[in-house]
This record gives C-alpha cells, structure tokens and sequence, in this order.
C-alpha cells in the first residue's frame, strides 16, 4: 500500500509506528466502519473488529459498507472484504458478536494500543468505557450523530464538559456511578431536528469519524 502522501506529513518513523499499532474498533455503524476504513488508508496494519450486525436497507444513507447488493449480508465479513481490498496485508481479527458486559473479558484478550468504541447500545457502551478504564487501555468514545443536518461541527473533549448531547449526558451519568472521573470522547454540541424517532445523515457520522480518526493517529504518533 502506497503512503507516501500522509508519510511527507508525519514522517517515515511515524508511518513505521503505525504499522505496528493494534487498534480495537467496537460497533461498525457510521461512525465505526468510517474510522475503520481512515485508519487503513493512514498505515494502521492490525485490526481488531466487534460487530454483530447484517447490512439493512437503512443502512445504505451513511454507512460506508452498506450497498444494495449486500444487503442481509455480515457487516463484519462485508467490512473486512472492503478493507482487504485497501491493505491486502491488514491483520484483521473479526469477532461476530453482540459485546455485553457477560463477555467483555472473553471478546478483550489482547492489548491494544487503542479502542475506539463506535457502539449503539448505550449500557454496553458504558460497560466497554469501564472495562477500558479499569484495565488501562487508550480509548475513545463516539457521542450522538443522529437528528442533525447542519454542517458538523466535532471535537474531541472530557465527557464531562460536554454539553447539548443527550447521549453524553446519558453516559456521563453512568460513568460517575461507576467512579469514572474522565473519559475522552468525540461530540457535538450543534442542536438536533425535533423529529419523532432518529435520523441519521451521512455527513455527521462521517465528521465524526474523521475526528476520532485524526485523534487516534495523533495520538498514536506520539507516543
């Protein structure tokens, strides 16, 4: 695979460190598969994918896997095809299950050098940010991008100074009965549609994924 161009950005030694970086992605929606596929195309070789979903037609609006000729089809295996095509020397591990607090210990085994929780689901989402905490990994949370149409705008910040995000504040509560004082997450506090149910447009999970993203590799570089 051919890096040239982020390599002239961040460097050869950077894009050598990235290839030897282990990065665990949770929930491939929107904002999961997204990263997923930035993350490739920036040199991250290994990768570790949870999901348990099939392709629906609903789909289709914003996720990056999502077509009409594969759809009641494994997101997983569909990612992991399309990421293959990409990077034919990824590492994937895809594990085709519904994370829970029952199996996180069972599904989490290895050390990564980052978790990106992309998850629906807002008590498993809850329990992988305590797992993470209690068991020192680097993680990052997606917030709410649902019910928005205005031009994004993320940023990545303390769940606790977040604001105008129900799902932060949701989370947020949890987090604090669980004595979790700090947790990185990527949101945005532009006001939503009032709407009965949720919506989704493509460009609001799509920004946030550039974030955590951009996040992601900054922050591995680092190191």
């Amino acid at each position: 695979m051919d890096l040239s161009k982020i390599e002239m950005l961040v460097g050869k030694e950077a894009i050598s460190k990235l290839s030897k970086c282990n990065v665990l992605i949770v929930g491939l929606g929107g904002v999961g598969g997204i990263t997923a596929e930035m993350l490739v195309r920036s040199g991250i070789k290994r990768l570790t994918l949870i999901d348990f979903d099939k392709i629906s037609s609903s789909n289709i609006n914003r996720q990056i896997v999502a077509l009409e000729n594969n759809l009641g089809k494994i997101k997983i295996e569909e990612l992991a095809n399309r990421l293959k095509e990409i990077n034919s020397n990824i590492e994937l591990t895809l594990i085709a299950k519904k994370l829970t607090k029952e199996n996180i210990q069972e599904l989490i085994t290895e050390r990564f050098d980052y978790i990106v929780d992309a998850i629906d689901s807002v008590k498993d989402k809850a329990d992988l940010i305590e797992f993470a905490h209690n068991n020192n990994y680097k993680i990052i949370s997606a917030m709410g991008t649902g019910n928005k149409v205005c031009a994004p705008l993320y940023e990545v910040t303390d769940i606790y100074k977040t604001q105008n995000d129900g799902l932060s504040k949701v989370i947020r509560k949890l987090l604090k009965e669980k004595g979790i004082k700090k947790h990185k997450v990527c949101y945005s506090k532009q006001d939503k549609v009032k709407v009965s149910g949720l919506g989704s447009a493509v460009w609001h999970p799509t920004a946030c994924a550039c974030v955590i993203a951009s996040e992601v590799i900054n922050d591995l570089i680092k190191e």
